[in-house]
Order: structure tokens, then sequence, then C-alpha cells
């Protein structure tokens, strides 16, 4: 229920009326490469400094930093000399592209092409579709021929995916144990991030990625070192061909993507081929079972 104060000024409704205002901020910064700067300089830097070195206005980049201060993202100290920035630690860790926990390319996804569907949500919710058309000029029912609509796309795509693992992927797989299982298939596995992983977490497993073969190819090529021999590839569409024999399939934010007559054909093909003993590991975001809101684990 709602609070009186809440009723009395909706400090909520405000702030979900310029949450996108708050990504854009972050996007921005990212793309222009402020805190790469900040953190190679290995000390505070003035506005204009960043701005000359990153060649933007000043007035422009001056309220960006300020911004970011206003997020926490950066820290100012005002001295005689005027205002000089640096990252927070957070920033250092999560927003820099060197950083092994960068969540950099995945912020680059979501402001180049998420925040561009997005902006025809309204559509989407009358039509029941993706948006990628107006989005992109690209008509497919299939989301992935639009997210691998160039090669250039693809490698983005696999690179955030990649970067969201780096973050959350040892938790998923040490959610349960795992280490009975040594065959493992992960069914979509992109560009390999949550295979090494498990690989990492489970020294004795060997794990198959099965993708699409453009999408093997880029990740062999990029992604997964070829001195890393407890991972494997495996080309192939899971709902047309035949799919690898494994101890454990896994199939993480694969099903959202598909209705669900797809996701029943996907998932009746996964449980044709285990055999006894064999497992599933599904990775989803739910809804609680009343709808009240996210499962939260």
């Amino acid at each position: 229920m709602n609070s009186t104060e809440d009723l009395d000024y909706p400090q909520v409704i405000l702030q979900y009326n310029s949450g996108f205002l708050v990504s854009k901020v972050m996007f921005t910064a990212c793309e222009l490469g402020v805190f790469d700067l900040l953190l190679e300089s290995g000390e505070p830097l003035s506005s204009d400094a960043i701005a000359a070195r990153l060649g933007t206005s000043t007035t422009g980049m001056e309220r960006l930093l300020d911004a970011c201060v206003g997020l926490k993202l950066l820290a100012v100290e005002l001295t005689q000399e005027g205002a000089l920035y640096r990252n927070t630690e957070i920033s250092n860790i999560y927003l820099t592209k060197s950083s092994p926990k960068s969540q950099y390319h995945i912020m680059m996804y979501y402001s180049n092409t998420v925040y561009l569907c997005w902006h025809y949500l309204a559509d989407a919710v009358r039509e029941g579709r993706n948006q990628y058309e107006r989005a992109f000029g690209i008509l497919s029912k299939d989301p992935f021929g639009a997210m691998y609509r160039s090669e250039e796309e693809m490698l983005k795509f696999m690179a955030g995916q990649n970067s969201v693992w780096s973050i959350c992927g040892r938790d998923v797989l040490a959610a349960f144990d795992l280490s009975p299982f040594r065959q493992i298939c992960d069914l979509g596995g992109g560009g390999g991030a949550l295979a090494r992983e498990c690989v990492s977490l489970y020294p004795n497993s060997m794990v198959t990625i099965y993708d699409l073969p453009k999408v093997v190819q880029v990740a062999k090529e990029q992604f997964v070192p070829p001195e890393e021999h407890r991972i494997a590839f495996r080309e192939g569409d899971f709902f047309n061909d035949s799919i690898p024999e494994a101890e454990l399939y896994i199939l993480s934010k694969i099903l959202h993507d598909w209705d669900d007559d797809k996701c029943r054909q996907l998932l009746a093909k996964v449980c044709k081929a285990c055999k006894p003993g064999s497992g599933v590991l599904l990775v989803e975001s739910l809804l609680n079972e009343d709808k009240s809101g996210p499962l939260e684990t």
C-alpha cells in the first residue's frame, strides 16, 4: 500500500519519470571514455583537461561530470585551481574497459541497441512483436536475426553477455553442486564466458558450447583461447538440429527469448536427450507465483 507521504509527494513516480536520464548519463560517460581516462591518468583531472583529452566541449563535459558526481560514479575535490574529478571505486571496477569485471560492453549494447528498441515499447505492446524493424529497418520474427544483423553487432552482443557473466556467472554455477556432471552442454553458450566460469569452478568438467555457426566462429576467434582444451564447440540450431549428448544441459537466459510453444519444443528436445541421472540448469529471471514482483534469491 502507498504511504501518506508517497501520496503527498510522489517521490517514486518522479524517480521513475527521470530514470532513463540516469541511464543515459552513465552510458554517455562510458562511451566518451571518461572513466577510462581518469583511471589511466592516475590523478584527479579538471573538466577542462578531460574535455581537451576526449575532444568534447568544455561546458558539456563539466555538466556530464557533475551529473556523474551526483550519481556517485565520480568524486570531486574543490581546490584553488578549481574542481578536480576522479573515479569512485565502483566505477574503476565496473565502468572501465580494462577491469576484469567491466560492464562497458553491456552498457554500450544497452545504449545503442536496447535503448532504441524501447523507444517503441508502446508499439511493441500494441502489436505483440519486437520493434527491430522500426528501430533498425530490419524485419525479423527471430530476435537473433536482428541482434546478429552484422558481425559487428553480433560481437557487441556477445561481449555484452560475457561482461554480465563476469560478475554473476560463478554465483549462478555455484547455486547447485554441479561437480557430479563431467560432460556439460551450454545451449546457446555464445561467447563462452559461462563455460569458462564452469570449467574454472569445476575443473574436472568438459563443456561443449552449442550455438549457431557464425556465433561459434566469433567465439573461437575472439573469446575462448585455443589452449582452453576443456571447452569444445558444436555448431547448430537447437530447434532444427540434433543437440550433443551431455550429462548436464545449461540453458542460461535462453527461454525468455521465445514464445511458449518454442520453449516447450526446446525443453522437450532436451528432455528426450537426457539419460537417467542427467540434469538441466535453467537460468532465468522469474516473477513470484502471485505476480507481485520479481522473484529474488
